[in-house]
């Protein structure tokens, strides 16, 4: 889905997302997700890179949790919004704002 994201400091790619920043539990540094956004590119589930404003097409019917609502396969999907977390992205669907995983997605 994304690329590997390595550690600035000891380059290893066991780099882990804790919710406000990017941490290498190899070598105990910490750094924030701007210094780390430049370098992250979001892609769907094909590989194809994404960028705000894209419209997608999901291939899995999707539950949404907390909901009755199903998001069916094939629904078209315009204008996306990338987040801070490359492998989400944030849409509406029938009014709703929603975000879906970038795995259930292609362009």
């Amino acid at each position: 889905m994304t690329d590997v994201l390595k550690c600035p400091k000891c380059s290893m790619e066991n780099v882990y997302f804790d919710g406000t920043s990017y941490v290498c539990p190899d070598c105990f540094y910490e750094w924030s997700g701007e210094e780390s956004a430049g370098n992250s590119i979001v892609k769907d589930s094909n590989g194809a890179e994404l960028q705000d404003g894209d419209a997608v097409t999901v291939i899995k019917d999707l539950k949404v949790k907390g909901s009755s609502m199903v998001i069916k396969r094939g629904t078209k999907v315009k204008s996306i919004r990338l987040t801070d977390n490359p492998e989400e992205v944030d849409c509406k669907i029938d009014g709703s704002s929603i975000v879906l995983k970038t795995c259930f997605l292609k362009k």
